[in-house]
């Protein structure tokens, strides 16, 4: 799933060797920490939010596939 993330989001943005993500579990969940080089943040939110939904919704259904429970987060520092 790690891979899946960084695939999809270091083909969005324009640094993509900034791209970090970090595998974190939480509360029986997979959480993905999405750190991003400065100004890319907007290319991976999209307009109100719809690129960052789509990568979740497609990140849900193939964790659902797989019997996991994950979750994509961007951090800002």
């Amino acid at each position: 799933m790690q891979s899946f993330v960084e695939f999809v989001i270091r083909g969005l943005v324009d640094q993509p060797d900034e791209v970090r993500v970090t595998e974190v579990h939480r509360h029986g969940m997979t959480v993905f920490e999405v750190e991003l080089g400065e100004g890319d943040a907007g290319k991976v939110i999209g307009r109100r939010g719809a690129t960052i939904q789509a990568i979740r919704s497609l990140l849900q259904v193939g964790a659902m596939k797989a019997g996991l429970r994950c979750q994509l987060d961007l951090v800002e520092d």
